[in-house]
């Protein structure tokens, strides 16, 4: 008898939960009792997703347990979110991992548009993304790429997982920046100290999983998957990296001889504005998570593409071989492999749908109701291979990008890999210009060669749905120096 009133109790609160029925939501898949269409998603949803939308239209709502998921799949409705009605859709749907008051407060990719993440967004413009912030550092990055090319000299005839490969150089770059020291050695293989990269990656992961509690509410303050906890324990881990070298600078930048002149590092420099701990903390581990994964996954999937494409390859490889290498206008130098990396910016966008936007209050958008606190995706996936848009969109042609004024600075909402709006991603110059600068290095002293001489028009372009789009085989290739 007690199971049949837990049975029938859970139902009845299922029921309640579904009972409250919004007129004129965006077309919809037929939903299954309780579940909705959850059981449609599958574990590439970027795909299912945009499936649907070519049965049921640019703008669509899908019902996942409680929650209701409103997808853009056009370039006008993506508009309508990034642009027209950015005010309303600025906010963030958050993933349970990340849903810890320890962090939210002062968090600039997770937390409202208030006056702290206006302040945190300043900056990160001034210190790291500005013309002149890239100009200070502009010799930390070089280095690093130099280590990066010495370490493959090093290796020369030997396998290389390219994406392990351009995260460590992004790593110590910005390891270096912050607190003025590598935390990886590449000397034992770019495996980074005591597990730090470990500890990044677990945080993705517990990012990217959903949660039961998202869907079913009343599952929400239970945990059951461990996400919040599982989370939490590797925010503090990564944390606990750089505790002590805090600790340390706090007691130099304290004494009386010392000045904000000598502020050479970004942890200084936090220091000097008032950082707390907690907030240098939050601050310094985003900026790992954001400025590692996502442009070592760009920098894979563009190798990828060229090896597969040998007449591009020979291309880029002419026009790089001509310049010399310089970080500042090495867009303007190399316009074909800028076009390059755009062609694999539309086909592999690093985030399939963006980062995950909320409504702040019940709205309008093409005729139709989204209701407050619906979670809201654009999906760029779709739209970068719709062939309404992208003449045979699903092949690798960079050609199309050269004389074109379609960019990816917020404008050109058929082309928006870092989203648009205020919540842009405000790391884009600094992002690009290492993939550009990365590439051109590589593609300037190595010849690439896959592993037992395999044939690059079979490398396996599978992607893994995850807080980025990876390829589900990492790539691994052999670096040989170029004979000159």
């Amino acid at each position: 008898m007690l199971l049949l009133f837990i049975a029938f109790f859970f139902l009845l609160v299922l029921k309640l939960t579904f009972s409250k029925t919004i007129k004129n939501l965006p077309p919809s898949p037929p939903t299954l009792p309780i579940i909705g269409n959850l059981h449609q998603i599958g574990d590439k949803p970027h795909i299912s997703i945009t499936n649907f939308a070519k049965e049921f239209g640019p703008l669509i709502s899908l019902r996942l347990g409680s929650q209701l998921l409103v997808v853009a799949s056009s370039p006008e409705t993506a508009m309508e979110i990034l642009k027209v009605q950015d005010r309303l859709f600025s906010s963030r749907f958050v993933p349970s991992a990340f849903r810890q008051n320890s962090v939210l407060p002062y968090s600039l990719i997770w937390s409202n548009c208030d006056q702290t993440w206006k302040s945190l967004r300043s900056v990160c413009r001034s210190e790291l993304f500005s013309p002149k912030a890239m100009e200070r550092h502009s010799r930390v990055r070089e280095e690093k790429i130099s280590d990066m090319l010495e370490f493959l000299r090093n290796k020369q005839g030997e396998v290389v997982d390219v994406g392990d490969l351009v995260f460590t150089t992004l790593f110590n770059t910005l390891s270096c920046i912050i607190f003025g020291k590598d935390f990886v050695d590449s000397k034992y293989e770019y495996e980074t100290h005591d597990g730090l990269k470990d500890a990044l990656e677990n945080i993705l992961k517990y990012g990217s999983k959903p949660d039961l509690g998202d869907f079913f509410p009343m599952f929400q303050n239970l945990d059951i998957q461990g996400l919040k906890k599982g989370g939490l324990k590797q925010i503090n881990n990564i944390f606990s990296f750089w505790k002590d070298i805090i600790k340390e600078r706090r007691s130099q930048t304290s004494l009386s001889a010392w000045s904000s002149d000598q502020a050479n590092l970004l942890l200084d420099r936090l220091i000097v504005q008032g950082f707390s701990d907690v907030q240098i903390n939050i601050y310094v581990g985003e900026l790992y998570i954001a400025g590692t994964d996502t442009t070592s996954s760009t920098v894979a999937w563009a190798i990828a593409e060229l090896l597969k494409h040998k007449e591009a390859l020979s291309k880029v490889e002419s026009e790089v071989m001509k310049k010399e290498m310089n970080f500042d206008n090495i867009t303007e130098e190399l316009p074909y492999l800028h076009a390059c990396i755009k062609e694999t910016l539309r086909l592999h966008p690093t985030g399939p749908f963006l980062l995950p936007h909320r409504a702040q209050e019940t709205c309008e958008v093409m005729g139709y109701t989204v209701p407050k606190d619906s979670q809201v995706f654009v999906n760029i996936w779709a739209i970068s291979r719709d062939p309404k848009i992208w003449d045979d969109p699903l092949s690798f042609k960079p050609e199309r990008f050269l004389g074109s004024k379609i960019d990816f600075r917020g404008q050109n909402f058929e082309f928006t890999p870092f989203g648009a709006g205020r919540r842009m991603c405000p790391g884009m110059p600094l992002g690009l210009k290492s993939i550009e600068l990365i590439l051109a290095s590589l593609i300037r002293e190595f010849d690439w060669v896959l592993p037992n001489s395999d044939d690059p028009s079979k490398i396996d372009m599978n992607d893994k749905f995850g807080v980025t789009l990876q390829k589900e085989k990492p790539l691994k290739i052999i670096f040989n120096p170029k004979q000159k």
